[in-house]
C-alpha cells in the first residue's frame, strides 16, 4: 500500500508548534511514501517564515512536493509581488511544483495563485489558461494505468466549508482535468478537511481538501489527510490532533 500525507496551510508566522511536532512525529514513526503540501507555508511571505518552513520540511526526511498559496506571495512589497513573487521560495526550490511519481500514483502541480486580479480580494483562486495547459501536459506525460492526482492551493469548486475559495476558472479547469483522466484534486486554503466526489468532464473526480497545522483553525482542530492507495483504489483519512 502506498501512503501519502497531504498537509496544507502551515502558516509559519502563525504556526501551531504542537501540531507541527505531532505531524513530524507521525512522519518519523510511519514513514509515508511522500508528503504533498498544498500551499500557504507562510503567513506574510517573510524571508524568516520561508526559512523556518524550509528547515521543518527538510527535517521530515521524506519526498516532498510544495504548491504556492496566496499567503506565500509578498503582501507589503507590491513591486516584489508583481516582479518576483516567488523569490523567497528559493530555499525550497527543488520541491516547488515538483511532479512526483510514487508506486502507481503521479502527483502533478496546478498553479491557482495570481499576482493580481480584477477584483478586490486577491486571496481567492485563479486558474489561468497557461497554468491549465501546463498541468494538462504534465498529466498527459504520466504513466498509463496509474492514479493521477493534481495538487493546488485553492479548491476548484466550492467544497461547502466555512471558508470559500471562489476560484475563477476553477469549474472549467476541473472539467478539463477530469476529462484528461485525473482521479483527484488535492487542495488547501479553507483550513478544514473534505472529500467530495464531483462529476465533471463526463467522469467522477474526487475533490480532497486538507486542514491546517497553524493557529488559524476554522471548524476542525489542526490536522492533515492520510491518503491510502492500493492499486486503483484509494481512501482518505482525515487525521486530527487530539
Amino acid at each position: 500500500m502506498t501512503r501519502l500525507f497531504h498537509v496544507s496551510d502551515l502558516h509559519f508566522g502563525a504556526e501551531d508548534r504542537a501540531a507541527l511536532d505531532w505531524f513530524a512525529g507521525l512522519v518519523a514513526a510511519e514513514a509515508p511514501d511522500a508528503i504533498v503540501v498544498t500551499g500557504d507555508l507562510t503567513l506574510r511571505a517573510r524571508a524568516r517564515e520561508f526559512a523556518a518552513a524550509a528547515a521543518w520540511l527538510q527535517g521530515l526526511g521524506r519526498p516532498v512536493t510544495v504548491e504556492a498559496g496566496n499567503h506565500d506571495l509578498p503582501w507589503f512589497n507590491p513591486w516584489a509581488r508583481l516582479v518576483a513573487p516567488y523569490r523567497r521560495y528559493r530555499a525550497l526550490e527543488a520541491a516547488i511544483e515538483r511532479p512526483l511519481g510514487i508506486a502507481g500514483v503521479s502527483v502533478v502541480p496546478l498553479k491557482t495563485t495570481a499576482r493580481a486580479q480584477w477584483r478586490l480580494d486577491w486571496s481567492k483562486g485563479h486558474v489561468s489558461g497557461d497554468a491549465l495547459r501546463r498541468t494538462l501536459a504534465l498529466v498527459a506525460a504520466t504513466p498509463a494505468g496509474g492514479l493521477r492526482f493534481v495538487a493546488c492551493h485553492h479548491p476548484l469548486v466550492e467544497p461547502g466549508t466555512r471558508m470559500s475559495s471562489r476560484t475563477r476558472g476553477g469549474g472549467r479547469a476541473l472539467a478539463a482535468l477530469a476529462a484528461a483522466g485525473v482521479d483527484a484534486v488535492l487542495t488547501g486554503h479553507v483550513h478544514d478537511p473534505f472529500d467530495h466526489v464531483h462529476r465533471a468532464g463526463g467522469r467522477a473526480v474526487r475533490m480532497i481538501g486538507a486542514g491546517t497545522l497553524s493557529e488559524r483553525i476554522r471548524a476542525q482542530p489542526p490536522g492533515f489527510n492520510e491518503i491510502r492507495i492500493a492499486g486503483r483504489e484509494f481512501e482518505t483519512v482525515a487525521r486530527t490532533m487530539a
